[in-house]
């Protein structure tokens, strides 16, 4: 009984890991430039001292979902979105490197550009800073930074900067707790001239609820069918015993 009892318990464990991956992908489904997580469950022996006659399901986190989301226009100066493949640079709250789609920018009070989360957003030359205050900001189709201080006349543009754009291998990509991501070998990833963006429009969550619903359904059915099992093999027990204690 205690087969039965160990794989549908493994398995009642990993079918709630599998809705707490579906339940994030959910909850962020208006999260600009959110990338989905994949989840799927496999069986796997439980070796030991003796031979592996026990197998149990484990939960794993292969990928992600890297397809684009939706564009949104927005014509909003600091909302810029990455057209095709690429990333924005930012640096994460322990001062580190790390790559995200988020591109609704804005100004801190003392003139950093950030994203939409706080997350300082970096240049070719280290975190960009804007001459505050500035009566205009432009963000050029190669991240090329250009504003006009308040007063100066409208045809002075002033160059301040250069997005720091990057197209790692997304096989060596890795989203971290944060929901940042970062190169699984620790490197830095250089910056990549090929890489543009579009400036009034944001890039929205590539989540598809409806599929993320039926996901969830399946996996809370499946989890329920789990019980069912660990119940039976109580059952069993129980009627095993019943019968020890009769001869």
């Amino acid at each position: 009984m205690d087969k039965l009892l160990y794989i549908a318990a493994s398995g009642a464990k990993q079918d709630l890991l599998g809705t707490a991956v579906r339940a994030n992908n959910l909850a962020n489904t208006q999260t600009t430039g959110f990338r989905a997580q994949l989840e799927q469950a496999r069986s796997m022996p439980a070796f030991g001292e003796g031979l592996p006659t026990r197998v149990f399901s484990m939960t794993e986190n292969p990928a992600n979902n890297f397809e684009g989301g939706a564009m949104i226009q927005t014509e909003r100066e600091l909302d810029v979105a990455i057209q095709g493949d690429g990333w924005l640079s930012v640096l994460d709250t322990n001062g580190g490197e790390a790559y995200s789609r988020n591109g609704s920018l804005q100004i801190s009070a003392d003139g950093q550009l950030q994203d939409s989360s706080g997350n300082t957003i970096i240049g070719e030359n280290g975190p960009v800073f804007l001459p505050i205050p500035l009566s205009n900001i432009n963000i050029a189709g190669d991240g090329t930074i250009s504003v006009r201080p308040q007063g100066a006349p409208e045809t002075v543009l002033e160059e301040v900067g250069r997005l720091k754009l990057v197209n790692p291998q997304l096989t060596n990509i890795e989203r971290g707790n944060d929901g940042l991501f970062r190169q699984k070998d620790g490197e830095i990833a250089q910056f990549d001239p090929t890489v543009s963006i579009r400036n009034g429009m944001l890039e929205g969550s590539n989540v598809n609820p409806v599929e993320e619903m039926v996901d969830m359904i399946s996996l809370q059915r499946h989890y329920e069918m789990q019980v069912k099992f660990m119940k039976q093999a109580s059952d069993l027990d129980s009627k095993a015993n019943q019968l020890l204690r009769i001869i």
